[in-house]
This record gives structure tokens, C-alpha cells and sequence, in this order.
């Protein structure tokens, strides 16, 4: 049990995103092997090189030839988070993946205590909650606090470090930053979610790689990610709803137009423009919603197709073994 061999059958796979973290690197490395020595699981460490420019690669490929449970998966470019933990959980053999990052600011040691409520069928992901001071702590309320409001995720910290069942990654789309998302996607798809607290230090070295430029980016993602669960299978409940209150709208106006154009006389050329771009939006809306309701019904058969396949490949592996 324990650490993973080169070969061989993995419990738990620990997915870790490394940008210029060579000097965190090594003692992260050795902080996973005191926590995970004397677990009564096998687990690996999976490392993705994201385009960094110091000397994490080398520093990779040593840690890789000393410790068999280590493997390493490197990006030519930087591609972000959640691109990494898709390439980590490609060449992962872990059924339990945990999140972790490689800048020693979550050590390695509460692991264990993330995975256990999934090994006992407590939950299916469990997301940390940050302890200690943290710099950016009233952006990160903020955030937590509209996605309890617009998603209904009752956890605390939504965008900490995760351990979770390996069929997660199957519904959490593969985009740009969406990483932050996971829980609140695995529950609108019924895994169920559990916090437990994590103790949050200072980074040892190196630089964060967020920073205050990033919070446009994730309120647009916020809103993204709250529209696709909302509307994403009935776009049409948005689209149509809206063309038509714009439609109605556009009706009443132009009565009042008429009324008052030949019951009192009172030409009043604004309220025509009025109707008019009313009515062309509220008919674009509902052929939008007609093409979103042909996209939704395309991605349900793919999603079909695609459980077909996987239960005919479980069907073919059952033979052969």
C-alpha cells in the first residue's frame, strides 16, 4: 500500500499544477512522501509542467528518476489550471484525484483528510476550507458569497484545494479557469459535496500567479457558468421568454402609437423606432432560442453517443479480463 509503483493498480492520484515552482517542488515532493508513506491506500503524484521558464523541468526529471510513485506531464506553453488538471487526469490511475497546487501554501499532509470522506462514501468531491489569514480574503467572500446565491453550493470556500471521485472530470467542461467551478458543476449533476477545513501558509517562494487582474475574468465566468446550468438544457425558456415579453412589448407600444396618432392627432415618430427595435429583438431572441434549443438537443445525443461507448468499452474490458 502507500506509494505507487511504475506499473500496477492506483487508488488515490494527486494532480499537481506547477508553473516556475523549482524551488517549491523538492520539498513538496518529500512532504507528500512523509504524508502518504503510512496511508492505507496506493497513491501517485502526477506533476504538470505549465510552460514554466525556470528550471521546474529539470528539477522534474530528477524528482521522476528518484521516486517511481512521481510522474510528470509537461506543456510546452502556459495553459492554466484547468488545463492542466485535464492533462494530469489523462495519464492519472487514481479512481480519487486531489487537487493540489506545488507552492507549499497547503501542505501535503492534509491530504489524506480530504480523501477519506470519498473512500467512505461520505461525499463525492470535498473542497477545502481556507484557515489563517489570506490576502485577498474579501475578494475571495465575495466570490464564495454570489456563488451560494446564484448556484445554492452551500460550502464556504469553493476555490481551495479538492479531492474528488474521478467521474467529476467527466462533467466539468475542459475551459480556460472553469476549474474554479467544479463543485458548483458536480452538484448541479448530483455528486454530492463536502467541505473540510485546511490550513492555509505563507508561500515559501516563488510569486503567486494571480492577481487583481483576474477578477473581470471571473465574474464573466461566474456569469457563464450560472447561464449554461440555468439555461444551458432549455435555452429556449430564456430565449423565447425574453423575445416574447420584448414582442409583447413592442404590440402594446405600437397600439399606444396608433391611439395616439388617430385618436388625438399626436404624431410621435420616437415611439415608431421604438416598436420597431422592439419587435426585430424580440423575433431575433426567439431565433436564438431556436438555435440554442438544436445545439442543446446535439450535445444531448453526444452525451448519449458517449455513455454508449463507455459501456461498451467497460462491456469489452469485462471479456477480456
Amino acid at each position: 500500500m502507500s506509494l505507487a509503483h511504475r506499473t500496477g493498480d492506483v487508488d488515490v492520484s494527486v494532480l499537481v499544477p506547477a508553473k516556475d515552482e523549482a524551488e517549491n517542488l523538492p520539498e513538496f515532493v518529500k512532504q507528500c512522501i512523509d504524508a502518504l508513506s503510512d496511508v492505507p491506500y496506493v497513491c501517485e503524484l502526477v506533476v504538470v509542467n505549465d510552460g514554466s521558464v525556470d528550471d521546474t523541468g529539470p528539477v522534474l526529471q530528477l524528482l521522476a528518476q528518484q521516486h517511481e510513485f512521481l510522474r510528470v506531464v509537461t506543456h510546452r506553453s502556459q495553459r492554466g489550471i484547468a488545463d492542466a488538471l485535464k492533462s494530469a487526469g489523462e495519464v492519472a490511475r487514481g479512481r480519487v484525484f486531489v487537487f493540489y497546487p506545488a507552492d507549499l501554501q497547503f501542505l501535503p499532509s492534509e491530504i489524506p483528510s480530504l480523501v477519506e470522506p470519498i473512500r467512505s462514501g461520505e461525499a463525492d468531491i470535498i473542497t477545502g476550507t481556507k484557515q489563517g489569514p489570506y490576502d485577498k480574503a474579501i475578494v475571495s467572500a465575495v466570490y464564495n458569497r454570489l456563488c451560494r446565491w446564484l448556484f445554492g453550493v452551500r460550502v464556504t470556500d469553493l476555490n481551495a484545494v479538492k479531492a474528488y471521485r474521478r467521474e467529476v472530470m467527466d462533467v466539468v467542461p475542459a475551459r480556460p479557469d472553469w476549474h474554479r467551478f467544479m463543485v458548483v458543476v458536480a452538484a448541479a449533476d448530483g455528486f454530492r459535496v463536502a467541505e473540510r477545513p485546511v490550513t492555509l501558509h505563507p508561500r515559501r517562494a516563488g510569486n503567486s500567479k494571480f492577481g487583481l487582474g483576474r477578477i473581470p475574468v471571473g465574474l464573466t465566468d461566474l456569469l457563464s457558468v450560472w447561464f449554461i446550468l440555468r439555461f444551458g438544457r432549455k435555452p429556449m425558456l430564456f430565449f423565447g421568454v425574453s423575445g416574447g415579453i420584448l414582442f409583447v412589448l413592442g404590440f402594446i407600444v405600437g397600439v399606444v402609437a396608433l391611439v395616439l396618432r388617430f385618436g388625438y392627432g399626436m404624431g410621435f415618430r420616437p415611439l415608431l423606432d421604438l416598436v420597431l427595435v422592439l419587435v426585430v429583438s424580440g423575433i431575433a431572441l426567439f431565433g436564438f432560442g431556436f438555435v440554442g434549443e438544436m445545439l442543446a438537443g446535439s450535445r444531448e445525443e453526444l452525451r448519449s453517443l458517449s455513455r454508449s461507448i463507455d459501456r461498451i468499452a467497460a462491456s469489452l474490458d469485462r471479456d477480456n479480463q
